[in-house]
């Protein structure tokens, strides 16, 4: 059948062109389902070159899911700080502490069972069953989708939905696990987004986009236009000179986190005379663009409000998880003490 000798091909070329990563065995499933899943989780929405450091800290650290359900979850936040999306992390120890209790502390070779465990979702499912079982489940990531979209020439704005015919034909019913890692690794390396190699590609021949010389424009991403957003971060220091900190509650993206008090908004945590500092920093989530100015606040400050954090010196601050937003504000002010972190005048709205 024709789609087995492409498959073959890709095949080939990953035997001898394939990427070496920690994660990663060759030859069929990978004896450690976990590390798969570890790898997978964190490489959502992060660069490989990001992750490879982050995924070797955590083996050392958690080197199993019965040793990760056992760790406090500030722990765990703590070694995934600077990964960012930190709902991830929690829901990766959340996810640990079911499978040690429900399935002795390995993963079910059971697509439905997974996708009842918490944060795996389809596409996390599916890895696990290729990578971790070599299971013939179809792995449809972002560089799937780019190589598809030009070897078959799909027009228009591309989804999963569009590719998930092409990319189930392809699949092999033996050799899964080093199927997806292959068609991964060409979109990664060769079929890239911008100037695609397509010299060394082993589809080539018959790549609809190369023929037709629409690789620039192939596949058509919808992009979401980020909301910009200016608030404001709200500095207290006692007079030892520690600075005020708390765990931010709810459910929201930075839940669980230590941070300084901040608004998207700019609304004051309470009421008294601030002073402006001359210090901001701009931090892209994915769906916001913030800056947030800096603002001290005059002593004294509410008991009730400050009981609901603690009060750290400087040299503490690696001892708390901080978000990545949170780390740029640490940078900017903890370099600006050595000016006395000077303030500008004293305003009582942020509008002013």
């Amino acid at each position: 059948m024709e789609q087995w000798s492409e498959t073959a091909l890709l095949l080939a070329w990953y035997d001898e062109n394939g990427r070496v990563l920690p994660w990663r065995v060759r030859g069929g499933a990978h004896p450690d389902p976990y590390a798969v899943w570890v790898s997978e989780i964190m490489l959502q929405q992060t660069t490989v070159k990001t992750v490879i450091p982050y995924f070797e800290r955590w083996m050392k650290r958690f080197p199993d899911l019965r040793t990760l359900a056992a760790a406090p979850l500030d722990e765990v936040l703590l070694l995934w700080q600077g990964l960012g999306y930190y709902t991830r992390a929690k829901k990766m120890h959340q996810c640990a502490g079911v499978v040690a209790e429900k399935f002795g502390g390995h993963f079910p070779a059971d697509r439905e069972e997974l996708l009842k465990l918490p944060g795996i979702g389809p596409y996390t499912a599916s890895s696990l069953c290729a990578f971790g079982f070599n299971m013939p489940e179809t792995v449809i990531d972002g560089n799937v989708m780019r190589v598809l979209a030009r070897r078959y020439g799909i027009e228009g704005e591309v989804t999963r939905e569009k590719i998930a015919p092409f990319a189930e034909k392809l699949t092999p019913p033996d050799r899964s696990a080093d199927y997806a890692s292959a068609i991964m690794d060409l979109g990664a390396t060769v079929c890239t987004p911008q100037a695609p190699a397509c010299d060394r590609c082993p589809w080539s021949a018959g790549c609809i986009a190369r023929e037709h010389h629409l690789t620039e424009c192939i596949p058509q991403l919808k992009k979401s236009q980020k909301k910009k957003k200016q608030g404001g971060v709200f500095i207290l220091l006692s007079p030892e000179g520690k600075l005020f900190i708390r765990k931010r509650g709810g459910r929201g993206l930075l839940s669980g986190l230590w941070e300084l008090p901040w608004d998207e908004e700019g609304v004051f945590p309470f009421e008294t005379k601030w002073q402006e500092m001359a210090l901001s920093v701009r931090h892209i989530f994915t769906h916001m663009d913030l800056e947030l100015k800096f603002f001290k606040a005059v002593p004294p400050f509410p008991e009730a409000f400050t009981a609901q954090g603690v009060w750290i010196t400087p040299g503490e601050t690696e001892l708390y998880a901080f978000s990545t937003l949170m780390k740029k504000v640490l940078k900017k002010l903890l370099q600006s003490s050595g000016s006395g972190m000077k303030c500008g005048r004293e305003i009582s709205s942020f509008t002013e």
